[in-house]
């Protein structure tokens, strides 16, 4: 029988995790401390290791190398007390669709040996946590698809888990739909407890539900802390200029802290109390086809820590 010695208190737990496929490095020297009750965002493109970081986490695949535990139990020693416990919402569906709701749930209940005489209560219990009771007895292929993804989270909560892994939880779906499953993460964690892992290369997803975030790209962490600490670290506003006017003009000004070369050729700068400043960054630009004042952004801080915005990698790409 396995015991709880993970590396320290954190429900999660990994030290120089490292996964490795012939020459492609998908997840290098990965370290995460993620407290129980947390909500934790793996940020990053599609590609960027944070499918292959899950996949080590919940025992699908085994790490190259390095050291992970789960809940206290150790990811390659004690995977059967990992895969109990966790909760996994995949990427792609893996709903049967060709059963009810109803029938879903049940199926998994007695998969992950829920005792029979809480399995009703339970799956009750959750179809209406994810709004569901009046369909429950519908088949699932009738559903659309973010009722699907509901009771996908459902399932995933219905042997009680303490962590709930979610890879990519409102891929595909409708501004509207994504917000109703925010809504539920939170209220999750709120009502259970339940610590929450979810990747995600929405940025807004991860600045609305993450307590903290790890952006990471090309297998490796390269920025961990809270959204708020990650954008306040970039030092200041965010002015956008479309201008002909030369760099050096604009770099002399004092209150200037950092220029840099956005898509499509306008200059980014980072400017601090942009507000105040406005008026001297336009006169020193010269002649301004457009211009830009907002408070900095997770794609921003994407930005300054990989030398590329969020979206000039993965989108629109397969999953990793």
């Amino acid at each position: 029988m396995g015991h709880r010695r993970g590396m320290g208190q954190a429900i999660i737990s990994t030290r120089k995790l490292r996964k490795v496929f012939g020459d492609l490095v998908a997840a290098s020297d990965i370290d995460l401390e993620i407290g129980r009750g947390e909500i934790f965002g793996l940020l990053g493109p599609n590609g960027a290791g944070k499918t292959t970081t899950i996949n080590m986490l919940v025992t699908i695949l085994p790490p190259t190398s390095g050291e992970a535990t789960v809940n206290g139990y150790d990811v390659q020693r004690e995977p059967t007390l990992v895969r109990k416990s966790v909760g996994i919402v995949f990427q792609e569906p893996s709903i049967d669709t060709a059963l009810t709701a109803r029938e879903n749930l049940v199926l998994h209940g007695r998969l992950y040996a829920v005792p029979r005489r809480d399995l009703k209560a339970r799956v009750e219990e959750l179809l209406a946590l994810v709004e569901l009771t009046d369909r429950a007895d519908d088949i699932v292929k009738k559903y659309s698809g973010g009722m699907k993804r509901r009771l996908e989270i459902a399932r995933g909560l219905l042997h009680r888990p303490p962590v709930l892994f979610l890879d990519e939880p409102t891929l595909g779906l409708d501004p509207a739909t994504r917000e109703h499953i925010w809504s539920y993460i939170r209220r999750l964690r709120t009502e259970s407890g339940t610590t929450v892992l979810l990747t995600t290369h929405y940025l807004e997803e991860a600045d609305v539900l993450a307590d903290r975030v790890a952006i990471i790209d090309h297998g490796t962490v390269v920025a961990l802390d809270t959204p708020e600490r990650l954008k306040a670290s970039l030092g200041g506003d965010v002015v956008r200029l479309k201008t002909k006017a030369p760099r050096a003009a604009l770099e002399a000004l004092p209150f200037v802290e950092k220029l840099e070369v956005a898509d499509g050729g306008e200059l980014r700068l980072t400017v601090r109390e942009a507000s105040k400043h406005l008026a001297a960054i336009i006169q020193a630009a010269g002649e301004v086809e457009a211009v830009e004042v907002r408070r900095p952004t997770l794609d921003d801080v994407f930005l300054q820590y990989t030398g590329h915005g969020l979206r000039d990698e993965g989108e629109g790409e397969a999953s990793e």
